[in-house]
């Protein structure tokens, strides 16, 4: 039987030809607090695709200026950051790989000077600065961001668009009753912290058609937050407004302690992925190519992001290639070397 790692993966008319994916992180390398990309983004990004990467998916890109975690974040809140882009999608699809970005608000986490927003007025721990609560022009001027960071992102060419609803950022302190205690019809019962998300969605999906995959933390690791069996719950309301796939991600909406080992959070994936009959990425220390094949063949994820193990080894898929017996087309360039 074929790897199915190596097997490719259709979505939306889109075609990874590997379920490899290069999961979002932060580089936070721009200069000059503009947002824009850098040499290093277009040498680091395109590595992966040279190591063939099916998908690589572009680092958290603030759709605002207050919605970075750093002054040194991507962003995509201006028609300037366009070019940039686009250059970069030219670059890894040359490689035969395809490429996403995930679109993003940091809320309370932004370390920036001046006001930060957030659903209440929580702040994350005691070193963090107090979040201003969002008015209701601030929420629809925030969807507003993503709608147009999208229409950017479909400008510049991008096969996907992740949405970032995990890690303690503004989409997930909307959707966790630990940092969201409004009592308007942003907070209180679970439709209503749904709510935020919902509208992005709906706002994304108005000028976007390709594939939307949205991370999720599915964990709060605290007795009052939220749990997978809760994110059961909203991968469906997210599967009724045509999101392809959940990145199961967890944590990061409190500080708290979390036992982490390789794959953690696949049992996360697997409950998602069955509890709503949606397609997932599993996410968190997988390392080895036997371990990303048995979550694969075991149907508890649909695809593998891999994190930190890329910064590690930009060539990770040759090795899994080997590694499970499959015979992968590697750059010509490379082909002495790649034996």
């Amino acid at each position: 039987m074929a790897a199915k790692l190596f097997s490719p993966y259709t979505v939306k008319g889109i075609t990874f030809k590997n379920r490899i994916v290069m999961a979002p992180m932060c580089m936070y390398s721009s200069h000059n607090e503009d947002g824009h990309l850098q040499n290093w983004h277009r040498t680091h990004y395109t590595s992966r695709a040279v190591g063939q990467v099916g998908l690589i998916i572009v680092e958290a890109t603030a759709v605002s200026p207050e919605g970075r975690i750093s002054p040194q974040d991507l962003g995509i809140w201006s028609d300037e950051h366009i070019a940039g882009f686009q250059e970069l999608a030219g670059l890894v699809k040359e490689h035969g790989a395809k490429i996403g970005i995930q679109l993003a608000h940091a809320g309370r986490k932004a370390v920036l000077e001046g006001e930060i927003l957030a659903p209440s007025v929580i702040a994350f721990n005691e070193k963090s600065k107090t979040p201003k609560e969002m008015t209701k022009d601030d929420i629809t001027a925030t969807v507003e961001a993503f709608k147009k960071g999208a229409e950017r992102i479909k400008k510049a060419g991008f096969d996907v668009i992740e949405i970032h609803g995990a890690h303690g950022y503004l989409i997930n302190e909307f959707l966790s009753p630990l940092s969201n205690n409004r009592t308007d019809e942003y907070g209180g019962s679970a439709e209503n912290r749904y709510r935020f998300l919902r509208e992005v969605i709906d706002a994304v999906k108005s000028v976007w058609d390709g594939p939307l995959f949205v991370r999720v933390s599915a964990n709060d690791y605290h007795e009052d937050g939220l749990t997978p069996e809760d994110y059961i719950t909203f991968a469906q309301w997210m599967k009724e407004q045509d999101v392809d796939l959940i990145d199961v991600s967890s944590g990061a909406i409190v500080p708290a302690r979390i036992n982490v080992y390789p794959g953690y959070q696949v049992k996360y994936s697997e409950t998602i992925k069955n509890g709503a009959d949606i397609q997932t990425g599993a996410v968190g220390l997988i390392t080895s190519p036997l371990h990303a094949e048995e979550i694969l063949q075991n149907e508890r994820a649909d695809l593998i992001f891999l994190a930190r193990e890329l910064l590690r080894d930009p060539y990770w898929p040759r090795k899994a290639a080997k590694e499970l017996g499959v015979s992968i087309e590697g750059p010509k360039q490379y082909e002495r070397g790649w034996i």
